[in-house]
């Protein structure tokens, strides 16, 4: 069994577990578009084994794709929908890329990692602050 998208213009509508025979012989299909075979292990353009390491099989498509995801046809990948305007694809791994590199590993003074999340009206990544399990989130009751 393989993996196929359902793309229609540059969009992942669907992602099945077929048969090549059934995708050749499916003349039923309700959904427009051409069904593209993928590879679930294939991250970044690399290949990976079942224990999660590269195993040198063959990387389909540089990415497994997900419902939302878009095809590059002209480079014959798979990437995620763009997460911002200011981010460019990577031509290697067809992953988003910043303009900023991720900040470094950092600890701060409780020796907890620091996360971070991307401001585009900053171009900057900016310090995440958890929350704590008992503060609520704001909302509005406004229907």
């Amino acid at each position: 069994m393989s993996h196929f998208a359902k793309v229609y213009k540059d969009r992942v509508i669907n992602v099945i577990v077929a048969e090549q025979d059934f995708i050749d012989g499916y003349r039923d299909d309700p959904l427009p578009g051409k069904w593209v075979q993928c590879s679930y292990n294939t991250h970044g353009g690399v290949h990976y084994g079942t224990d999660g390491t590269p195993d040198g099989g063959v990387a389909m498509r540089k990415n497994f794709p997900g419902k939302g995801s878009l095809y590059h046809e002209d480079a014959d990948a798979f990437s995620t929908a763009k997460p911002f305007d200011s981010w460019v694809l990577d031509a290697t791994t067809y992953y988003w890329v910043a303009p900023v590199a991720y900040p470094s590993a950092e600890d701060d003074a409780n020796g907890e990692a620091k996360s971070w999340h991307w401001n585009e009206g900053t171009q900057a990544w900016d310090e995440s602050t958890p929350h704590s399990e008992d503060e609520s989130t704001p909302h509005s009751d406004e229907t």
